[in-house]
């Protein structure tokens, strides 16, 4: 028996329909919409977006994703404006002891680590 993926389950913030919208803008694709939970997939990396809204449960929780090129991500997202777009916070590529990294707070609160 193994273990063949993780799909967490990410709180949305008070604006359900704008988080989905965001996350299409970052590349994924919806695989499913079930209401108040929407499947997202890029690249094989999965997640599940709930219609949930309490911000220190959001502000206190993080997702790491590989990524191969951590400065086009940082320049595709910036040419998206997705911080005038959804009001998020984009940081600048910083090289952490893991690897070199963008971080952007969602809608939510919720820290994302793209990591190359």
């Amino acid at each position: 028996m193994k273990f063949l993926s993780l799909e967490p389950f990410v709180p949305s913030g008070s604006n359900y329909e704008s988080s989905k919208q965001l996350f299409q803008e970052l590349g994924f694709k919806i695989n499913w919409d079930a209401g108040d939970y929407t499947g997202f997939e890029r690249d094989g990396c999965k997640f599940i977006l709930q219609n949930y809204n309490n911000r220190e449960f959001a502000e206190n929780f993080m997702v790491s994703i590989r990524i191969d090129d951590a400065e086009e991500f940082y320049k595709e997202v910036k040419e998206k404006r997705l911080e005038e777009k959804f009001a998020v916070r984009v940081a600048k590529p910083t090289v952490q002891p893991y690897g070199k990294e963008v971080n952007i707070i969602d809608i939510a609160g919720v820290c994302w680590h793209f990591v190359e």
